[in-house]
């Protein structure tokens, strides 16, 4: 494989990066066209509904287009949606050859798109720093291939492991980075998820509070997340925070909770999903399918010890956020998560480091299966 493609398709990715908070639900994607060596138009996908990578970079080059190679970080769509299809647009400008990092897991694409443009005789050259593709968009592609969502677990903690007083005093155990970096994370995700105990106890917003600049985005306005309550019996409270920001929260109540709760919810611009219950609580499994549905890549959780030991135990969190506070708060202090107790170390929880890096005075442990 030619060193030059791993470099232009680096710069492709780099370009793709640049979508992170805003993209979604589409996956985040960045385009270059290389004409005798040199870089001749560039783009990335910066909103959904607006024009894809393809579409900006083609736009970008314009005459020059012709006779160039496309590095792209997912095959050109071949469908029309909100948007023409790329792979018409590479072969109207007269583009020769696609490289594409990796093909879209998306049953509209999957290989079709690449199909056309090998049919309009291009040579199309795939698999060029895929590895790296798929990481930019990890919920995309578990949602296309699995129907799920993909799932991080934000925990905060001092070095025992302790999150909160007994009393339930908790701000702040991290710092202030951390707690920006937290809203990066925010940003990021298609919805942050807790459940209606954390609502009763703390009516958060669950919104991103840094701006466009902060974010280094090319536009605004900052794309936020939409609020998911795991509400089994429809107890939200209907004058809180998460009611009244104007982005339509999702939750997510058992079978058989109240009509006239639900119908309340309803009123208040809440979209209502009913779900089988599991052990008496809204089926944990049933919930993710719903955010599938709805059009969720990304799940970020934030909720309580009892919430976040019920995810990890039935193995649904994909990827571990802890932030690790320089501090120990006592063995009175209240824990991580709430698991069952092991008899045996065969049967603890296993995870894989992925990054340790120093935010502020705290450490940020990520971690996956």
């Amino acid at each position: 494989m030619s060193s030059q493609h791993h470099q232009w398709m680096a710069k492709a990715l780099q370009l793709a990066r640049r979508g992170l908070y805003t993209t979604d639900p589409n996956p985040r994607v960045g385009c270059v066209l290389v004409k005798d060596g040199q870089l001749v138009g560039q783009g990335f996908h910066h909103r959904y509904g607006e024009p894809h990578a393809e579409r900006m970079a083609l736009a970008d080059a314009g005459d020059k287009a012709k006779g160039s190679t496309a590095y792209v970080t997912l095959e050109p769509c071949c469908h029309t949606g909100k948007t023409p299809p790329c792979s018409e647009g590479l072969i109207e400008a007269g583009v020769v050859e696609v490289v594409v990092a990796m093909t879209d897991p998306n049953p509209l694409v999957a290989g079709k798109g690449i199909a056309q443009l090998r049919a309009a005789g291009i040579n199309v050259i795939e698999d060029v720093l895929s590895t790296d593709a798929r990481a930019i968009n990890p919920g995309f592609f578990k949602r296309m291939a699995e129907q799920k969502p993909y799932v991080r677990l934000k925990l905060g903690m001092s070095l025992d492991a302790r999150t909160a007083m007994a009393s339930g005093e908790s701000q702040w155990i991290t710092g202030d980075a951390a707690r920006r970096d937290v809203q990066k994370l925010r940003a990021r995700s298609s919805c942050v998820l807790t459940g209606v105990s954390t609502v009763f106890a703390d009516d958060p917003s669950l919104n991103v509070r840094l701006t466009v600049q902060e974010l280094d985005l090319a536009e605004s306005p900052v794309r936020q997340p939409r609020p998911v309550v795991l509400d089994t019996h429809a107890r939200m409270p209907l004058k809180a925070k998460l009611l009244g920001l104007g982005n339509s929260p999702i939750i997510i109540v058992g079978e058989g909770a109240s009509a006239d709760a639900v119908a309340a919810l309803k009123e208040s611009d809440a979209t209502v999903h009913a779900v089988g219950l599991k052990n008496d609580r809204v089926d944990l499994e049933a919930a993710l399918a719903v955010l599938a549905s709805e059009q969720i890549n990304e799940v970020l959780i934030e909720s309580g010890p009892t919430l976040a030991g019920a995810f990890v135990q039935q193995q649904l969190v994909d990827e571990l956020v802890i932030y690790m506070a320089p501090s120990l708060l006592g063995d009175q202090a209240r824990g991580l998560m709430s698991l069952p107790g092991l008899d045996v170390l065969a049967d603890r929880e296993q995870w894989q480091w992925r990054d340790v890096r120093q935010v502020g005075n705290d450490l940020r442990l990520t971690l996956t299966r």
